[in-house]
């Protein structure tokens, strides 16, 4: 935490050259208010939800989607499950869009709509961790809170040069996060540290030159602010198999609406089997048919979740039978109500199936 020379970047340095920073240089965001200003609770609970698993450009036209069909967390109570799941699709884990519809429905019938501004009643929402919690309470409530995500840490393992590998030395950072935070512009500091991560100490080829804490920062006056944050070796990401299967009749294809539990709970996707480690032989997809048909395969997809990788190899058969609860949509409507992973399953079939508008048989 020290630099050569021995010396120690004090906090009151660093607050004001990041704060001075970030009064110039903050981001124009969809949720964010300006700097000084009191953002609504709303928006900020939203727009964190959305960003837990992916990246501010890819989050915003959902934010401004949501905001606008949902102004408020009341609208946003009462609105149709299914309706919230396909207007997530794209966005990651759909438990965290059935923590949102939860989260809401508490916030708007047992609170009055009013989110609370307390930390510790904010964490015992459905889908509100700790990161969250934070930032709502800062960012919304004006009060002091540590907010620490990904950028966060990066940006204390650089300026303490912390050796202590990642994931292990979590606490460290959160605890170095944690001695920088004053009642003083609380909401501003959370952002002002998520900013200077994001577009300036990027994960590589972080810009020193221009970052307002260079001259407080350990790993800068070492020359190897690359090297931070540490990290263990990387696990493999397991690999796993499956078959989807492609019913089509009169341009319509067979959806399913999978269990409300587990990954893409409560979505419409396509019939498959369990998704397992082994490879499915055709004998065995053919078996696992939810019908008997002339099934035949027709390629295979890749996709990536967050801690597995998977292959579905895709069985079409026109004219079969298809589960009793399916729903027959259009290929237009199919591909916007269904998940990444089954829209990839469904593309080949974009140049032999007309865009019909489809009812639900």
């Amino acid at each position: 935490m020290r630099f050569i020379d021995g010396s120690m970047p004090s906090v009151a340095s660093i607050r004001s050259s990041l704060l001075a920073w970030y009064d110039r240089h903050a981001r124009t965001l969809a949720w964010r208010a300006l700097p000084g200003e009191t953002a609504d609770p709303y928006r900020v609970w939203l727009s964190e939800i959305m960003l837990q698993q992916t990246t501010v450009p890819h989050a915003t036209p959902y934010f401004l989607a949501f905001t606008r069909r949902w102004p408020t967390v009341i609208d946003l109570a009462r609105a149709d499950d299914g309706e919230v799941m396909a207007a997530w699709a794209g966005l990651g884990y759909y438990a965290r869009a059935r923590n949102l519809l939860a989260c809401a429905r508490v916030v708007a019938d047992g609170m009055g709509g009013v989110f609370p501004d307390d930390e510790a009643a904010l964490l015992k929402l459905p889908g509100v961790g700790a990161y969250t919690a934070a930032a709502i309470t800062a960012i919304a409530f004006g009060k002091p809170a540590n907010v620490v995500d990904g950028n966060v840490e990066r940006v204390m393992a650089r300026l303490f040069a912390v050796e202590a590998p990642l994931p292990g030395g979590k606490p460290r950072l959160k605890g170095l996060a944690e001695s920088l935070v004053r009642a003083e512009r609380p909401g501003d500091w959370a952002q002002a540290l998520m900013d200077l991560g994001a577009t300036v100490c990027r994960p590589s080829s972080p810009l020193c030159e221009t970052c307002p804490l260079s001259r407080q920062c350990a790993a800068f006056a070492a020359g190897d602010p690359d090297g931070y944050p540490r990290r263990d070796a990387k696990a493999l990401r397991p690999h796993r198999h499956g078959v989807a299967y492609l019913t089509v009749r009169d341009g319509r294809v067979a959806l399913v609406r999978r269990p409300a539990k587990g990954l893409l709970g409560g979505m419409l996707g396509l019939p498959t089997t369990e998704w397992r480690t082994a490879r499915w032989s055709m004998s065995e997809a053919l078996a696992a048919a939810p019908s008997p048909a002339a099934w035949r395969h027709v390629g295979d997809v890749a996709h990536v979740f967050t801690h597995f990788s998977l292959t579905l190899s895709v069985y079409e058969a026109n004219e079969a039978d298809a589960p009793e609860d399916a729903v027959w949509l259009a290929l237009e409507e199919a591909l916007a109500a269904t998940p990444t992973v089954f829209r990839k399953a469904l593309q080949p079939l974009q140049a032999s199936l007309p865009f019909m508008g489809g009812d639900r048989r």
